[in-house]
């Protein structure tokens, strides 16, 4: 009975083990994507910033359309 208990707490000290090798490996890779998630951080930056000014340029060209449509009326058809 001891050298079944024995041989079963093995097992799990094996499986142990490699659950280890597994863990570091996945940290390993999780690793090389860190630049790639920096880059895609900056990226998301730009693009917020980018949607601010086109928002701002947009309200600017209706501001300056709405000036010339009051400056120049159009002629009824």
């Amino acid at each position: 009975m001891n050298l079944r208990v024995t041989e079963e707490y093995k097992g799990f000290g094996d499986m142990a083990a490699g659950l280890s090798v597994f863990v570091e490996q996945l940290k390993s890779k999780s690793s090389s994507f860190d630049d790639y998630i920096q880059q895609i951080d900056a990226i998301e930056n730009q693009v917020t910033e980018f949607e601010a000014v086109i928002s701002m340029l947009d309200k600017y060209v209706s501001l300056l359309e709405s000036k010339l449509q009051s400056a120049y009326p159009s002629p009824p058809p």
